[in-house]
């Protein structure tokens, strides 16, 4: 018995249907992953920023800690040893621990807009802990911290140095002026006439003429000294590491506090 044989067509696609399929097959597969490699792009410039405001959220609570503990114990510490109580809430050099005509902005050391050194106790309720110099000051765009112990006839500026460690990176504060115009496109204002941002800013008391509300210690007149600071405005200017994916813009973050020292004039 022979096997009967069917000469019916073979279902399939013709070439001219694969051809037709492909060509609309590969513009919606590169359209999708465009789609996807902005999204990437955009979710990791996203996550850097928030990163970035974190960082400087914590950096800026640490500043404002230590500027409301500034001067704390004070010389009126039942206590002999120069360790155990603060000189002056904010030190600077040199010859801090004497009467000078140091003044903010002046021939100090510090403070000054991106320098300051507070001298406080960090660690209060510890009965070995000792009285501590620490110090912020902006490298480059690197804002530095570094805390050294108190000790006689040391230099404040140059023993806190020795500790610096970076806090936060990419501070933009004092950008380049090349920077500050491209800043400005994007954010309008964030350069008020064009100039660096002051990471430190300065009210000082005014023992000699007291005035309802401590003012901005270069109007202070004679009284405009480290000594006399009140209260420390901190502004910190941050950028992302990356700019927008979009548009090519630096993404930036700004955060400001105020630390206020509640301890006494020394």
């Amino acid at each position: 018995m022979t096997g009967a044989h069917r000469n019916g067509r073979q279902v399939g696609f013709t070439l001219v249907e694969l051809l037709a399929a492909l060509g609309i097959f590969l513009p919606v597969c590169g359209a999708a992953f465009t789609l996807l490699a902005s999204s990437q792009q955009r979710y990791q410039t996203e996550s850097q920023v928030l990163t970035s405001f974190q960082e400087a959220r914590l950096a800026l609570d640490q500043m404002v800690r230590d500027v409301n503990d500034a001067g704390y114990p004070p010389p009126s510490f039942a206590s002999t040893d120069v360790t155990k109580f603060t000189s002056t809430p904010f030190a600077w050099s040199p010859g801090y621990t004497v009467p000078t005509t140091c003044t903010i902005g002046g021939s100090c050391v510090t403070p000054g807009a991106f320098d300051v050194i507070v001298e406080t106790n960090p660690n209060p309720r510890d009965p070995s802990s000792q009285v501590q110099w620490i110090r912020y000051q902006l490298q480059g765009t690197t804002l530095m911290r570094g805390a050294a112990l108190k000790q006689p006839g040391h230099d404040p500026a140059a023993d806190a140095a020795v500790f610096f460690a970076p806090l936060v990176e990419n501070v933009i504060n004092n950008a380049c002026p090349a920077q500050i115009p491209q800043c400005q496109t994007a954010y309008p204002g964030l350069f008020p006439g064009g100039n660096p941002v002051p990471i430190f800013s300065y009210t000082c008391d005014t023992p000699t003429i007291p005035q309802p509300q401590p003012p901005p210690c270069p109007s202070a007149g004679g009284d405009n000294s480290p000594a006399n600071i009140r209260d420390v405005t901190i502004t910190l200017i941050v950028a992302a590491p990356l700019p927008d994916a979009t548009t090519g813009v630096p993404r930036l973050v700004q955060l400001a506090g105020r630390g206020r020292r509640i301890n006494p004039n020394q």
